[in-house]
């Protein structure tokens, strides 16, 4: 994609917010966002952006301290995971080796698992995942998902107990430099 393919993203993400529309992601306030920032050379439209969709893994790194991973999710929920061998961090690499199709499924079942997620937790009113000790975990979740601006505005969790503690400036940074 080129700089222009890339802004005129932005532009129908600006579009489908004006029409009502809240962009959900796992992880698009550190990632996405992030370099659609960079990449489309539209800062401040993409921080605005960022700051008013819902980030879920955002929104539970605000309330509990640590990110949960989307597949851990899934499996908590009852529900189907991520595509099996590959990772975000494939993607790229298999992309430029023009492995096209199986970087396209693999971002496409990402979208379903998000969806499938949000929808889940919004009925039941909170969240399950597979902690790294195999226990089922639970955060509720009593007025629904919050948007990265009001979850960034929740005070610290109580990470004394963590080793080393991720801060929200991993996460955020982009937006203020």
């Amino acid at each position: 994609m080129t700089e222009e393919d890339i802004s005129a993203f932005v532009s129908y993400l600006e579009e489908q917010r004006a029409a009502g529309f809240v962009p959900l992601t796992w992880n698009g306030l550190g990632f996405d966002f992030d370099v659609l920032a960079e990449e489309s050379g539209r800062k401040a439209a993409c921080r605005e952006l960022a700051m008013g969709h819902v980030d879920m893994m955002f929104h539970v790194f605000c309330e509990k301290g640590f990110p949960v991973a989307l597949d851990k999710v899934a499996a908590g929920m009852g529900l189907p995971g991520k595509t099996r061998g590959m990772s975000g961090k494939d993607a790229p690499r298999r992309w430029a080796l023009g492995d096209h199709q199986s970087v396209i499924e693999y971002v496409m079942q990402d979208v379903r698992v998000t969806l499938a997620v949000a929808s889940a937790a919004e009925r039941g009113k909170g969240m399950a995942w597979i902690t790294g000790q195999g226990k089922r975990a639970w955060m509720s979740l009593p007025v629904g998902w919050k948007t990265v601006e009001v979850a960034r505005k929740q005070p610290l969790p109580d990470t004394s107990w963590m080793s080393e503690p991720k801060p929200r400036s991993s996460f955020t940074a982009w937006l203020d430099g």
